[in-house]
C-alpha cells in the first residue's frame, strides 16, 4: 500500500490557528486566517489544518465556511469528539479531519486522545464521519494499545503527538530526544503494520539560527521517519514567519523535510 507523502517527503500541514490568535487579540478582522491559508498554498502547503475549539479561541465557524469555499487544497479539521463539532464537519465535509482531546483550560493540546477509554465513542464517531466523505486521522500518543484501539475503531489514519520529543529538543535533552524518538519509530512501525497511514505533528520546529546545528532539527529528525505521511505544524511555523515571513518560513519546513529524506537535495 502507498501512502501519501510516503515515497518522498512528507506532506506538509501548515496550521493556522495561530494567525487567528493574532487578529482576536484585537477583535477585528486582520490578519485574516483565511489569506494566510491562501498565501500558505501558493507557498507550497499541502494541506491546510485547523482546530476549530469549543471556546473558539482562534478560528471561529466563518472562518471554517470562507476557507472551504476558497482553497483547493484538503482541510485538516482539527475537532474534539463531540455532537457540536461531529454536526458541523458533516456540513462542512472537510476532505480531512483529526480528532483530538480538548480540555477548555489547556493552553494546546497536551496528550493524545484516549482512544481505548473512549472506544465506544470514537468508533461512531469515525463511521459518522467516514458515510460523510473525510478521511479520519486520530490524534495519539505512540502507545501500541491506542494505535491498535484507533485501527479496531475504523480510522485509516493516526497522527502521532510529537509534543514530547519537541520539548525534549527545545531543551537540548539528547537523552530526552532519543528515547521519544525511539517511542514515535515504534509507534509508527506498529500503526504501519495495522494498515494505517501515520502522520505526525505538534510542537516541530526548526533551527532559529545558522548552521552548523548541534543535531537536527525536531522537524527534519521526524520526518526522517519513512513511515511519516504528513507533518502537521503550527505554532513554531507561524512564529518562525514573525522573522522571515510566511513564504519563507513555509519553504524553510519543507527544505527540512526533503533534505530529512535525501540529503542530496
Amino acid at each position: 500500500m502507498i501512502f501519501a507523502g510516503a515515497s518522498n517527503a512528507p506532506l506538509l500541514g501548515v496550521n493556522i490557528d495561530h494567525v487567528a490568535t493574532l487578529r482576536n487579540a484585537r477583535g477585528g478582522r486582520f490578519p485574516d486566517p483565511v489569506a494566510a491559508a491562501e498565501l500558505a498554498v501558493e507557498a507550497g502547503a499541502d494541506i491546510i489544518t485547523f482546530h476549530l475549539r469549543e471556546d473558539r479561541r482562534h478560528i471561529r465557524d466563518e472562518d471554517v465556511a470562507r476557507l472551504k469555499a476558497a482553497l483547493r487544497v484538503p482541510l485538516n479539521f482539527e475537532a474534539a469528539v463531540t455532537d457540536e463539532m461531529l454536526a458541523l464537519i458533516e456540513q462542512v465535509r472537510p476532505e480531512h479531519v483529526c480528532l483530538v482531546p480538548e480540555r477548555r483550560q489547556e493552553v494546546t493540546t497536551e496528550g493524545g486522545l484516549d482512544v481505548v477509554g473512549q472506544f465506544a465513542r470514537v468508533k461512531e464517531a469515525c463511521g459518522r464521519l467516514a458515510a460523510a466523505g473525510c478521511r479520519v486521522s486520530l490524534f495519539i500518543g505512540a502507545d501500541a494499545a491506542q494505535i491498535e484501539a484507533s485501527a479496531r475503531a475504523g480510522a485509516p489514519c493516526v497522527e502521532l503527538h510529537t509534543g514530547a520529543y519537541a520539548n525534549a529538543w527545545w531543551a537540548q535533552d539528547q537523552g530526552g530526544m532519543a528515547s521519544e524518538l525511539q517511542r514515535l519509530k515504534d509507534g509508527l512501525r506498529r500503526g504501519r503494520a495495522l494498515g494505517l497511514q501515520t502522520n505526525a505533528g505538534h510542537g516541530l520546529a526548526v533551527w532559529d539560527r545558522p548552521a552548523p546545528h548541534p543535531f537536527p532539527s525536531s522537524t527534519a529528525a521526524v520526518a526522517a521517519l519513512p513511515e511519516v505521511s504528513e507533518l502537521h505544524i503550527g505554532h513554531a511555523l507561524i512564529g518562525h514567519a514573525v522573522f522571515v515571513g510566511l513564504r519563507q518560513a513555509i519553504a524553510d519546513f519543507k527544505a527540512e523535510a526533503v533534505r530529512a529524506r535525501d540529503p542530496r537535495a
